[in-house]
């Protein structure tokens, strides 16, 4: 049977770490090595936003000695991610070039959403468990280094996900000099969070129950719980008898008592308060610490994507809901939306040849049809600019930064002139081909979203045939559409000038 070696590296907020994975077709994957660093590179980031010169010699010398390892083992494939200590870099793409020009190893900085999305999958890859959890009120607690994670699942579906600035390494940098003034460093804390933890909780909790809560990441389970894990379930009393014993203790103490770096016990702390927090307001009497990382989830990911296994969970719908639910905040007009879903999906399968999009591009025009009417919560008037600023301020799980600008603007140009020779030019920071794929889903989606202008699904269904250079769109429906017909001609202009065919509008015959 072939293999693949993989190998998984994550810059993170305190340490340099890779894990290497031997994977093969229809087997679970099996980790075979597994390195750590422990670089600070989160006190530098978080501070003032900068990494120092030896600071990134530091990081270079450690990625070429990763190298060397993956060599030994025959890697044939690589993944190096950062997270938010790069994120919050006043220059990051110019530290990731500096890496990559040095050692050979391109780093991909995450957005948040694609971060936590890669982590959550980390946690899916324990299919069982996780199934079986996330049938009831289910809440994954991702406590890094510089943010804090909360994504809420029900009936196997992800209804939220949030992302609070209260990681351990940058509360533990925020309080650092109030820490020697205090004998109670965890009510320094808890005063610290109380007010996001307060806002989270009118805001997105309100009668939701959560039953389960699993905690993402390796820290805990690599140090207070080390020693006492025998299922991976942490019952709230053993939580908080261990809570009791560790929050008074000094950082040189807790690093002896557990065999770690002064720097990694400093966040101890943090995190024990972040987690006991929560477990307060979710009323959760256990925990779930798989004892899962970031790269668990990217090698699962390179799995997935490359048919090595075959997730029982669909990921694609998580996307899809979380932006159904961003949608619903802003009170979108469900039936509007899931008529010109059914019309504009029609128009791209019946185009493929045409527009030359695969799958994602298809899910990005779904959840940009989702999304296009957001803006009418704040202005009627400018819906499209409106529904702009709501897409590039809310994070989508799953999404990158670029995937979700080009949302963005596919939303704006729904209702907005396009103007090729300006965003062409590149005025928007965006490439030719990230302009052009604008372009065809704004076509696509002006196309559809004027075929039910009225907002009452008069069109019951569309057939798009592509028959050499000319689209014939037969539209079925037994209501006067003369305003629907009517309001097309511009949509029309636009589309074909766009793909360059001709598109032929039919009804179909009773």
């Amino acid at each position: 049977m072939a293999l693949t070696t993989f190998a998984a590296i994550d810059v993170g907020s305190y340490e340099i770490s890779m894990k290497i994975f031997e994977l093969a077709k229809k087997t679970q994957y099996r980790e075979v090595n597994d390195v750590r660093y422990r670089i600070e590179l989160g006190a530098e980031s978080y501070s003032v936003g900068m990494l120092s010169m030896e600071t990134v010699d530091k990081i270079c010398e450690i990625l070429e000695d990763f190298k060397r390892i993956m060599k030994e083992f025959g890697v044939t494939e690589y993944r190096a991610c950062s997270t938010s200590v790069f994120r919050e870099l006043k220059n990051p793409t110019v530290i990731a070039e500096q890496i990559f020009v040095r050692t050979g190893v391109h780093i991909d900085i995450l957005s948040n959403a694609e971060q936590h999305f890669l982590g959550y999958k980390s946690i899916a890859a324990i299919e069982s468990g996780f199934k079986k959890m996330i049938q009831k009120g289910t809440a994954i607690l991702d406590v890094g280094g510089g943010s804090l994670q909360v994504s809420l699942f029900d009936k196997d579906a992800l209804v939220l996900t949030q992302n609070l600035k209260m990681g351990s390494m940058r509360i533990r940098e925020r309080l650092r000099e109030l820490e020697k003034t205090t004998r109670h460093y965890d009510e320094l804390i808890e005063q610290f969070i109380r007010n996001d933890l307060d806002t989270f909780q009118r805001l997105y909790l309100k009668d939701r129950e959560i039953q389960n809560v699993i905690l993402m990441g390796d820290f805990l389970t690599d140090t207070i719980f080390k020693n006492d894990l025998t299922d991976q379930i942490i019952t709230r009393q053993e939580f908080m008898h261990r809570y009791e014993e560790t929050v008074g203790k000094p950082e040189t103490v807790l690093a002896r008592e557990m065999d770690i770096d002064p720097e990694m016990a400093s966040m101890i702390v943090p995190t024990m308060v972040i987690i006991r927090s929560f477990i307060g307001i979710f009323n959760a009497e256990s925990l779930w610490a798989p004892g899962v990382s970031l790269m668990d989830g990217m090698t699962y990911d390179y799995a997935e994507k490359n048919k090595l296994i075959k997730s029982a969970h669909d990921f694609e719908n998580d996307i899809l809901v979380a932006s159904r639910n961003i949608a619903k905040r802003y009170s979108s007009g469900k039936n509007h939306i899931q008529g010109t879903t059914a019309l504009a999906l029609a128009i791209f399968d019946g185009m493929k040849k045409v527009h030359g999009l695969g799958q994602r591009e298809r899910l990005l025009l779904r959840i940009a049809v989702q999304l296009h009417d957001c803006g009418k919560y704040i202005s009627i008037s400018d819906v499209a600019e409106c529904s702009y600023h709501i897409i590039m301020s809310t994070e989508i799980i799953g999404l990158s930064t670029a995937e979700r600008h080009i949302i963005a603007d596919v939303v704006r140009y729904n209702n907005t002139p396009f103007i090729f020779s300006r965003v062409f030019e590149g005025n928007l920071g965006v490439d030719q081909g990230r302009s052009l794929l604008i372009a065809k889903l704004a076509a696509i989606l002006r196309l559809a979203n004027a075929m039910d202008r009225s907002h009452y699904q008069k069109v019951k269904g569309l057939k798009a045939v592509l028959k050499d250079r000319e689209l014939q769109v037969v539209v079925d429906s037994d209501e006067d559409i003369s305003l629907e017909l009517g309001l097309l001609s511009d949509k029309v202009k636009f589309f074909e000038d766009v793909f360059g065919i001709r598109l032929v509008l039919r009804r179909k015959r009773k």
